[in-house]
Formats: structure tokens, sequence, C-alpha cells
């Protein structure tokens, strides 16, 4: 009975898997195929077929990479499939296949609950719908407020219209940490950097990525705090992990550029503090940008790839490994320096099998960070530090560019594709894997122990 129980569990984990993956990618082909339509361009021409589907990916998959400016290419239509895509996206197709159902008053049945669990990176069915609805509710409350926010400073620069509707893109965008902005008009490609003194602009912006990375259920969990009189560990975790990462990020920042003439260097000193902090909030897998990516130097690079790997937490709207798994990552090893065998935290314990799991994961991100780091500089000839930031942005779902992407050969931005279709649908798809994984029963064959050298 175990052993049936075990092989039905895992066959509907890998129908999630495969329903997960195949939503996304009928999302980005039906995405692809309206950009394509005249009358999604301003010109009333296509870009071609390749750069339609660069940017439905990047869209679906809240990255904000792109080959064309949103702003000068999009129309008016473009714009709202992009924006479209970006809301599916972010909250997960099934999520918002679960409003319609919940709109219609139809039951959820259970296949629909447990491709829920698997979208919102669950370990139980329990309370899923429930959580399906605070989430939607508190999205679109968090997305209207930061529109709200935005427009006061939109409006007067853009007139009603213009202002409004940049107001709407941007707040989704953020909260979604997408990435994509309408700003290109005066100058293409320079997101957020007329706003490098306007510090409302700025902590709307980072307030939305930061609440988006949070995670689905962080949310619910500080909402029921009151009934339960505590957090969880997993909303403990989350938390310390997004402060200290947000904090560390910026004063590393600051101290590296703060001489730097093409990037802090001329801004008086509160400039420098908050364009610091809204450059360490969109590492996080967001890709907006008040300064000059390729103007960094290389150490703030090097530490963009850390944190855009690392990327939000799970059940999020942000991409990466996720802050829990790093966590467990640390924890391990504090425990193997201490020689205990128990990964222990607020006195709570973490399986070594989670910790098989995080390993797992971050060396599986790790060699295809540096494989496509490494084929992006050799197909187009690029310093490997502006190659392994594009991949890091790509497969973190990030969006942030030295300013390489429009220039890319045909080869690396199909690469490029593969990398956003793979940090987006590939991480979930290995939480679904883990999930089948511990249902697993040990094995009763025992093999002799061997000792190999370490170090």
């Amino acid at each position: 009975m175990g052993a049936r129980k075990f092989h039905l569990l895992r066959r509907r984990n890998l129908n999630a898997t495969r329903i997960v993956a195949g939503s996304f990618a009928a999302l980005i082909l039906l995405g692809t195929a309206l950009l394509y339509l005249p009358a999604a361009s301003q010109s009333g021409q296509s870009p071609g077929l390749l750069t339609c589907l660069f940017t439905a990916t990047s869209s679906t998959c809240v990255t904000g990479l792109v080959l064309v400016d949103t702003a000068t290419q999009w129309s008016l239509f473009g714009q709202a499939v992009i924006l479209g895509l970006i809301q599916l996206g972010g909250l997960g197709f099934i999520t918002v296949m679960t409003l319609f159902s919940l709109m219609l008053r139809r039951k959820i049945g259970l296949s629909e609950r447990l491709l829920m669990v698997s979208n919102f990176n669950l370990n139980s069915i329990s309370g899923v719908v429930r959580l399906a609805r605070f989430t939607l509710k508190w999205t679109f409350l968090f997305e209207l407020t930061g529109a709200l926010v935005l427009m006061t400073r939109f409006v007067p620069l853009c007139g009603w219209r213009q202002g409004i509707w940049m107001g709407v893109f941007h707040a989704v965008s953020a909260f979604c940490n997408a990435g994509f902005d309408l700003m290109g008009k005066d100058a293409p490609f320079q997101s957020l950097a007329p706003f490098q003194s306007d510090p409302v602009v700025q902590f709307t912006i980072m307030a939305l990525i930061v609440i988006g990375g949070l995670g689905f259920f962080v949310w619910s969990d500080i909402a029921g705090r009151r009934e339960r009189g505590r957090l969880s560990t997993y909303t403990k975790i989350v938390l310390t992990m997004t402060v200290g990462l947000i904090v560390l990020g910026a004063a590393a920042v600051l101290a590296v550029e703060f001489y730097n003439p093409d990037t802090l260097g001329p801004m008086p000193l509160w400039e420098k503090v908050i364009n610091s902090l809204f450059q360490s909030v969109s590492f996080r897998t967001a890709g907006f940008s008040t300064l000059d990516q390729g103007a960094f130097r290389d150490t703030t690079l090097a530490l963009g790839n850390i944190l855009m790997l690392i990327g939000g937490s799970s059940g999020s709207t942000a991409g990466g490994i996720k802050t829990g798994t790093v966590a467990i990552l640390f924890l391990g090893l504090r425990a193997d320096l201490k020689g205990g065998n128990a990964l222990v935290i607020g006195h709570r314990s973490i399986s070594r099998r989670q910790q098989s799991n995080a390993m797992t994961l971050t060396m599986t991100a790790l060699v295809v960070f540096l494989a496509g780091s490494m084929f992006l500089s050799l197909l187009d000839g690029l310093p490997f530090m502006a190659a392994s930031f594009e991949v890091a942005s790509a497969l973190g779902t990030v969006g942030l560019t030295t300013g390489i992407t429009p220039s890319l050969s045909y080869a690396c931005r199909v690469l490029i594709i593969a990398l956003m279709y793979l940090g987006r649908v590939g991480i979930l798809s290995f939480s679904i894997a883990f999930a089948s994984r511990r249902q697993q029963t040990e094995s009763k064959i025992q093999y002799p122990v061997t000792q190999v050298m370490i170090g």
C-alpha cells in the first residue's frame, strides 16, 4: 500500500511538473504570436519573430531583459500584452486560473489543488485554496496602492492618460519583479535613471519589489500572526535573509562605487545612500536600475552575480535559488564546522534531506551559470564578467544588463531565452521533484561504507 501511495504521489508530481512547464511555454507562445502582430508595434511592422519570442519569454518569466526598448518599440496594445504576461507569469498561470474558478463559484478539485501546491511551492495541500484567495486579493491591493503613489509623480510629468498607464505598468512590473519600464522615449534603455534623486519613486518601487519577493506564504503567515501569536521558522528565516542581503548589498555597493565618477561619485551623500539601497534591492531579481550597470566596477558586478543567483523567496514573484535554500546551506556549514549532526534554528531542526536538496539545487544552478557564462563569452567574444552578469541576470530572472543584450548574436539570444525559461520554470520543477523525493521510503539495501579523502 505504501509503495502504491508513493507511486501515485510521484505520478501526480510528474504531471504537475509537466503542466506547470507547459503552461509557461503555452503562455510564451501566445505572447509571441500577439507581439508579432503589426498592431503590437508602433511602426506597424514586427521587429522579427526571435525578438517577439525573446520579449514574450522575458515577460512571462518576469525577467526584464529586452532586445528593443519597450516604450519606443511597442504600441499601447503591445505594452498591454507585455503587462498581461508579466502579471500571469508573476502570479503563476495556475493561480490566475484558480481566480476564474473562484469567480465562477466552481469547486476546486484535487488535481487543481495539487497544481496550486506546486505553483506556491508548498509541502501540504491543506489551506491552499485559502492561500490562493489571500494571494490574489493582496496582490491587487499592493499593485493598486503602488500605482496610485507612482501616479502622483508620473501624471505631472506625462499628463493624465500616460501618467496613469505608467503608474499601473511600473507598479505591476515592480511587484512581479519583472523590471520592464516605459522610460525610453527620451533615451532608450535608461530604466529609472531619470529618478535618481526622486525618493518617492525609488522607495515605492523598492517596497513593491521586496513585498513581491517575500513570497505568498510569508504574507499569509504575517497576516495570521495575531491568531497564532508567533511567526513560523520559515518566515523568520526569509525576513532575516531578506533584510540582511539588502543591507549588506547596499553597504557594499556604497563602499565600492562611492568615488566612481560614472555611478555614485557625483551624487550628494543622501542620493548615494538611496541609490545604493535601490541597487541592492534591484539585484534581488527586480531588473530596474537608476545607475549605469556597464559603468560598475568588477567588484560590484561580482556582488550582483551573487545576489541575482540567490534571488527572492520560495512561492514569490522572484527568481533565483531562493533565500531559504541559502539559509539551509549556511546552517549546514555551521553545523559541520561545529562537528554536529543536526541543523538547528530557533529550537527547530531541519532535516539532512532538505540540506541535500538545497545543495543539489545550488550546485545545478552554479553549473548552469558557469557553463552559460563561458558559452556566451566564447560565442560573442565578450568579457567574462559582462557575460556572467548577463547569464546570472537571465538565470535569476532579474533583467539587469551591462548593455550588451541588444547586440547579442542570434545564438546567444536563443541561449538567454533558454536560461530565462530554465530560471523561472526549472527551479519550480526542482521543487516539485524534491516534494516527491520526500515521500520515498529508505532503501532496505545497505552497502559497506568506504572512505574518500576530502581536502
